[in-house]
């Protein structure tokens, strides 16, 4: 999972406009509220270098000889050794200024040790499977017909693949209520969620959050696409918008 992370960060778009302001509206608010921990946004850096060590927990981040700790005062410390190279990694790609804002792993890790809203597994996982409401992917245009295609040829093939690895009914809709989601359904999808651990169901729902849809979130998961494909579908509608709108001529003066 970390190595889908990393790449959904890399590609989080930098400006947002039509269809995916709807989609990606007050991210950053509820990464921080629901999700994320957040400490000041910037702040003057005060180490030099950055290493991690084994320690009795787990990984830890080493700032100087200084171990890194949570907004709690816990030490930070990570069950894997990918996971804490990865957040020395952005402890040692600050400036003169810690922009805590581009941290996206260490946050993740401090809302998993910390828990700072007190969330159960079970509640995790209600966040993710929400989703499947509103799920992206389920939901269609009836016009105009380009899109409808795109939407076809595009989403439906995911649709299939989730049906099928999970042997469960989706569907999809153009009605503003969207599709009739099975009670079997969500069992089953809730029992697949329920296999991972704590720190991997905050990952999960950060990648779900972002692409809005479970299914895709799912799909970079199994490995059955890649994600800059999750992306880009997730983001369907608006590269349709940009691509209608890059193809009209100028007017003349």
């Amino acid at each position: 999972m970390l190595p889908i992370l990393h790449r959904m960060l890399s590609m989080r778009p930098a400006g947002v406009n039509g269809g995916l302001c709807r989609k990606l509206r007050s991210l950053d608010s509820v990464v921080t509220q629901r999700r994320s921990y957040a400490p000041p946004t910037e702040r003057k850096k005060f180490y030099k270098s950055v290493s991690i060590s084994q320690g009795e927990g787990g990984f830890e981040v080493n700032l100087d000889r200084r171990k890194l700790r949570t907004p709690q005062g816990k030490i930070f410390t990570v069950p894997s050794e990918p996971l804490a190279i990865a957040v020395a990694t952005e402890w040692e790609s600050q400036r003169d200024t810690i922009k805590f804002f581009t941290m996206h792993l260490t946050t993740l890790c401090n809302t998993a040790l910390d828990n700072p809203t007190h969330r159960s597994k079970e509640q995790l996982i209600a966040a993710s499977l929400k989703f499947l409401d509103t799920d992206t992917v389920c939901y269609r245009v009836e016009e105009p017909p380009a899109l409808v295609e795109l939407q076809t040829n595009e989403w439906d093939p995911v649709l299939k693949w989730a049906e099928n690895r999970y042997n469960v009914v989706i569907g999809s809709s153009t009605s503003i209520m969207g599709p009739v989601i099975p009670d079997e359904t969500r069992e089953v999808l809730h029992r697949h969620l329920a296999s991972y651990n704590s720190w991997s169901l905050i990952g999960i729902e950060f990648m779900v959050s972002q692409l809005k849809s479970l299914i895709l979130a799912m799909g970079l998961l199994d490995r059955f696409m890649t994600v800059q494909k999750a992306v880009l579908l997730s983001r369907l509608e608006e590269e349709y918008q940009v691509h209608q709108y890059s193809s009209i001529p100028p007017r003349r003066p």
